[in-house]
């Protein structure tokens, strides 16, 4: 798992949030846990390399 960790909130409804997290309980995976999957799969789809990403973005003066 990451070093840090950063908050994400993510509005689904009711009845598509219990059926997810009625399907991870049953492949013994959190939800956080196929999220986290599903974002590195989209990043690496997408050639956008996250590991050498900078952490807290310069500002410019």
């Amino acid at each position: 798992m990451e070093q840090k960790t950063a908050r994400l909130t993510v509005l689904i409804d009711p009845t598509k949030k219990k059926a997810f997290e009625e399907l991870c309980a049953t492949q013994d995976v959190t939800p956080s846990q196929v999220v986290r999957k599903m974002i590195r799969d989209y990043l690496e789809q997408h050639g956008v390399s996250y590991a050498n990403q900078p952490q807290h973005p310069s500002s410019e003066a």
